[in-house]
């Protein structure tokens, strides 16, 4: 058998397509990647320093807050440096690396979404033992599952990347090391990698939709049987779901764009994947720091102090 010699390091070509106009999306994503640094750094400080805000919701709103500032850093500083100096070279290593990070913190954002829906759900359906249900202990039922979840679809979806042969092409038409660009270039089969990928996708953000999607209609229901008294928390949940629809419709796109190639152009692909990680990191901020009214008399407090 002839000995094929497989890449270990590989070139991330994202935009690649714009050629002399590809510098010119450093300012865009710049600002975006300010953006998300300042705002979700001024959400979690206003949640840490003022105890007033240590109730469940606002600790979830924080840990969102964590995400969202996380997992920009990622990837965005080498994307920038790419737009700028044209440096796109990663190795295998660094590049499943990247990939394990950022498919692992992501995961978590639909993860905090359902504890978000659970938080609202014992708010709402049952307040008298809101504060039993919400306690740490009693909540880590919750909590250890999706976890565990997470770390074992990630790890294990990611480790069968690395186990496969590069030898045809080294270039990514990404911005960064995303899961199925880098299944795409190997060249034995890729079957495996392909169902644990898509197992991963209706395992994580599909079940999570599915699941805060019923706990919703559950909470709907409840508060239209309360009348008036039930406004506000309906509401609250109804800017919820648009912001979980809107972000997890992002991510399906970015996922199964890579299942349905034909006729779809490959900076499509490469827009809505990294859209799918920068647009709730932005955002998120906004619609779950600035509409609470808590945080959003601290937050208008520290900017005119």
């Amino acid at each position: 058998m002839e000995n094929v010699t497989s890449h270990t390091h590989f070139i991330l070509d994202g935009f690649g397509e714009l050629g002399a106009l590809r510098p010119f999306l450093f300012l865009p994503f710049s600002v975006m990647f300010v953006v998300s640094l300042l705002a979700n750094s001024l959400l979690l400080y206003v949640v840490v320093s003022q105890r007033s805000l240590h109730s469940p919701m606002c600790v979830l709103i924080a840990g969102m807050a964590l995400v969202d500032l996380s997992l920009p850093l990622f990837f965005v500083p080498h994307m920038l440096l790419s737009f700028l100096f044209d440096w796109r070279g990663i190795s295998l290593t660094g590049c499943l690396v990247q990939m394990y990070l950022i498919h692992l913190v992501g995961a978590f954002q639909s993860t905090l979404l359902v504890w978000m829906a659970l938080d609202r759900y014992f708010a709402i359906c049952m307040p008298l033992t809101y504060h039993e249900q919400m306690a740490l202990p009693k909540f880590l039922r919750f909590i250890v599952p999706l976890v565990v979840r997470n770390i074992l679809m990630i790890s294990l979806f990611v480790s069968l990347a690395g186990m496969l042969p590069f030898c045809a092409s080294n270039v990514l038409n990404h911005c960064f090391c995303e899961h199925m660009a880098l299944v795409q270039l190997a060249c034995g089969s890729t079957a495996i990698n392909n169902l644990v990928g898509l197992m991963t996708v209706f395992l994580t953000p599909v079940a999570d939709f599915i699941f805060i999607a019923a706990s919703y209609i559950i909470i709907f229901s409840s508060v239209l049987k309360s009348g008036k008294s039930g406004t506000k928390a309906l509401h609250t949940c109804v800017t919820h779901m648009l912001v979980i629809t809107a972000c997890l419709t992002i991510a399906l796109v970015a996922f199964l764009s890579y299942r349905i190639t034909n006729g779809l152009p490959v900076g499509v692909r490469v827009f809505f994947s990294t859209m799918y990680l920068l647009f709730p990191s932005c955002f998120n901020p906004i619609i779950y720091g600035m509409r609470t009214a808590g945080i959003k008399t601290h937050i208008l407090r520290t900017l005119t102090c």
